[in-house]
């Protein structure tokens, strides 16, 4: 696909039906993009055979979605396709996506985690495609639905960007510029965008501090409820995550460029930051119930794989390391042992050298790697 191809309106294949996916497909519509949206049950997108997609918040909307009926609809109808779902359900669309993935047909994962552009990137070889993979350190928007309607909370106006082959890099940034705006900041591979995703560490915070809540399913403002002591801990956390990324070389943002970034607040503590935004409406509400993502998602697929870079570069993630057991021992359950994406990529089969090397090419190389170099995710949190 050259430059020149991007310019244009396109059809835009979504997986997923959350809020996200449904934000996301409202600002393509409103960019003058048509969005097709496919739900692997069916259920996320039923409601769209008799009623619009009505967004409201920062910015309003309101159309009748394209629905595909299956993944292969999906794939072989659009001219690129968006991943918009909990990262506990990307294997399972990876999964029903990759055998209808066509030669150079781009593919974004909104956000990226646990190395699952790897994992497409394996299977599509295997398939004997080329066919590039975008990774997002975050979501463009973020917001809650409600039936037919997502509230859409903010736009945010920074996402951390890679693609994999590297190779492929200038011709990704042109595509996501031209569906939503030069809103993109290249990072220098998977692992700076797996480091530029702050939202485990944030819902760590959050969480914990808030579980209660979340148990007794109360409405309740998120970011009224960053309190200074919160916030500290969110910052602390920051600094674990930052430590690891400088020990690899790797430039990403900080958690105050995060929250100016992504919510339009001036920078301060996180809780200053966090009470600006519940003045002016753009926190939203917490999760209503303990079985979130804010734990669920977020600490297999992103806490586990934060500490154990940190073990691997030999710089310990204490903090993250002690929520993922607290967490663990809250839900009654190894957090630990709920990732399938680096279950399926035998991930710890493989030094830091050729992560660093996949994280550029998007493929592990068939060598595997020595024992000593790999403490990072075969040691058990």
């Amino acid at each position: 696909m050259t430059a020149r191809k991007m310019n244009g309106r396109k059809r835009i294949g979504i997986a997923g039906a959350g809020s996200i996916a449904l934000g996301t497909a409202a600002l393509l519509h409103e960019n003058r993009h048509d969005p097709v949206l496919w739900s692997p049950s069916g259920k996320g997108t039923f409601v769209f055979k008799t009623q619009p997609l009505r967004a409201q918040g920062v910015f309003e909307a309101e159309f009748a979605p394209q629905v595909a009926s299956s993944a292969k609809g999906l794939a072989e109808g659009c001219d690129a396709l968006i991943l918009c779902l909990p990262a506990n359900g990307h294997k399972t669309v990876m999964d029903a996506l990759l055998p209808h993935i066509r030669e150079g047909q781009h593919v974004i994962i909104s956000s990226h985690a646990s190395f699952g552009a790897l994992y497409m990137m394996r299977e599509l070889a295997a398939r004997g495609v080329s066919a590039p993979v975008t990774a997002w350190g975050t979501t463009i928007v973020s917001g809650r639905r409600q039936a037919a309607t997502v509230r859409v909370n903010t736009v945010r106006n920074r996402v951390d960007i890679c693609t994999v082959p590297e190779t492929a890099s200038s011709e990704a940034l042109d595509l996501c510029q031209s569906l939503f705006g030069d809103r993109f900041k290249p990072r220098d591979g998977l692992l700076a965008i797996t480091l530029s995703n702050l939202n485990p560490q944030n819902h760590l915070g959050i969480a914990m501090c808030n579980i209660t809540r979340m148990e007794r399913g109360e409405d309740w403002s998120q970011g009224q409820n960053v309190t200074p002591k919160v916030g500290r801990l969110m910052e602390q956390l920051d600094l674990e995550r930052l430590a690891i990324a400088k020990a690899l070389d790797l430039d990403v943002k900080t958690i105050f460029e995060h929250f100016h970034q992504s919510f339009h607040v001036p920078m301060g503590p996180i809780s200053d930051m966090n009470q600006e935004m519940h003045r002016h409406g753009y926190s939203g509400l917490g999760p209503g119930t303990a079985d979130s993502r804010y734990v669920t998602e977020d600490t297999p697929y992103g806490l586990v794989v934060t500490a154990a870079l940190g073990r691997l570069v030999g710089r310990s993630a204490s903090l993250h390391e002690a929520g993922i057991q607290i967490f663990s021992a809250m839900y009654g359950r190894d957090f630990t042992q709920e990732n399938d994406l680096l279950t399926a990529l035998d991930i710890e089969r493989f030094s830091l050298t050729d992560l660093q090397q996949a994280a550029r090419t998007g493929l592990l190389p068939q060598a595997r790697a020595g024992a000593k170099d790999n403490e990072l995710i075969r040691e058990k949190t």
